[in-house]
């Protein structure tokens, strides 16, 4: 009989990741409830049995399967879960680089994985919690590595930023985890910085920019990001010449609060008016509307909009195909959506240099799947200068002879 009550070693293994995954995925987002009540996230059975190639042979999997009803505020689709222990149609088993990151981040104890991974991952030496934690410290060295490479042959057209708070070892109680995040000239996404910073403060984003210039980085075009002056305070200050766009996720969010329930429904519709509106000229007559309607009872609230409409609706000069991309932070949302799952089940990773490396390798791994912006050809015209407008490019005007 097997080790594991009818199953093999490795089978065992990776049944029992997946099924920690999928549970804290549920678990995290149980608050999110439809009108009526009912949990918008649930278990959904399995996925039918596939057979996956590991170094000890192949083995049968049935993935976990979730339902999930939430929609994408950025696209209007569906929400889906997909797994990063074994992503959907995958045939060979996962790397060992975001096996383990994956478990040490649900908070399972190595030592309990340590016979299965063996024969898993094909390690003839074993995965000791020793082996583990040599691991862990060069996965730090590999953060190092990161943060100290040199910049100067990536060209950053587009950035994203975005303070994600994360219940992690760091040093401060009010302690961030700083994500930059690019679009290099040829249309492709890449982490440019990862860093933690006290408060999203001034000084910590300036540090994080100023840094970056120093190993080469070039001025971006735009940055987009929340409200959090602490960032801009630093383009400002580092980047001068880059242009403001406000992410609408987080603006809709916040002026919604300063709205009564009652109120919600109509004024979110009216601002989804606004950011998806044909062009600038007609996302400015709806913000106009939206004061007239909202302004004399709420005008807190209709402030937070008119009094950034430039930094709200720059993205109007850019291609009509990076629209999408340029509206939100959600490049860098959804990819730390399963991070933060992740990490708000364990007790901690350790040091605060641990637990960052361990962000870092899960933010590592998933970059290999992030895929390029629409219409990737059009990013290096907006390095060149090209001008836009309504969403196409202008045609240049010939001097006069």
């Amino acid at each position: 009989m097997s080790p594991q009550g009818g199953r093999t070693l490795p089978d065992a293994a990776l049944a029992a990741a997946l099924e920690a995954e999928v549970n804290t995925y549920i678990a995290e987002l149980a608050d999110h409830r439809d009108e009526n009540g009912r949990r918008l996230v649930v278990r959904n059975g399995y996925h039918q049995t596939r057979k996956v190639t590991t170094a000890a042979g192949t083995v049968e999997v049935k993935a976990p399967r979730v339902n999930d009803k939430r929609i994408d505020a950025a696209t209007g689709e569906r929400k889906r879960f997909s797994s990063a222990i074994l992503p959907p149609w995958a045939r060979k088993s996962p790397k060992i680089s975001e096996v383990l990151p994956l478990l040490y981040r649900h908070g399972l104890s190595s030592g309990d994985f340590v016979p299965a991974l063996e024969q898993f991952l094909g390690s003839s030496a074993g995965l000791s919690p020793a082996t583990v934690t040599r691991l862990a410290a060069q996965w730090q060295a590999g953060h190092t590595a990161f943060n100290e490479r040199d910049l100067s042959a990536s060209d950053y057209v587009y950035v994203w930023a975005d303070g994600i708070h994360l219940k992690i070892r760091l040093e401060q109680a009010k302690a961030a985890v700083l994500v930059l995040m690019g679009v290099r000239a040829d249309g492709t996404k890449e982490l440019i910085a990862m860093a933690d910073g006290y408060r999203e403060s001034s000084e910590s984003w300036a540090n994080l920019l100023r840094d970056a210039a120093r190993r080469g980085m070039r001025a971006p075009v735009l940055a987009v990001g929340d409200g959090a002056l602490g960032f801009w305070n630093a383009v400002h200050e580092v980047f001068p010449s880059t242009r403001h766009q406000r992410c609408w996720v987080h603006k809709t969010a916040n002026v919604l609060d300063g709205l009564p329930k009652s109120a919600q429904p109509s004024a979110k519709k009216a601002i989804q008016d606004i950011c998806n509106a044909e062009d600038r000229e007609h996302a400015a007559r709806a913000i106009t509307a939206f004061a007239r309607q909202y302004g004399v009872k709420f005008p807190k609230a209709v402030k937070k909009i008119t009094d950034d409409e430039d930094d709200l609706l720059a993205f109007y000069d850019f291609p009509a195909e990076h629209w999408i991309h340029l509206r939100t932070t959600n490049p860098i949302e959804s990819t730390f959506v399963t991070v933060r799952l992740r990490t708000k089940v364990t007790k901690g990773a350790g040091s605060q240099a641990a637990a960052l490396a361990m962000v870092f390798k899960l933010v590592e791994s998933a970059q290999t799947r992030w895929r390029a912006v629409n219409a990737p050809h059009l990013v290096a015209l907006v390095r060149a200068g090209a001008r836009f407008e309504r969403g196409h490019l202008a045609e240049r005007e010939e001097p006069a002879a």
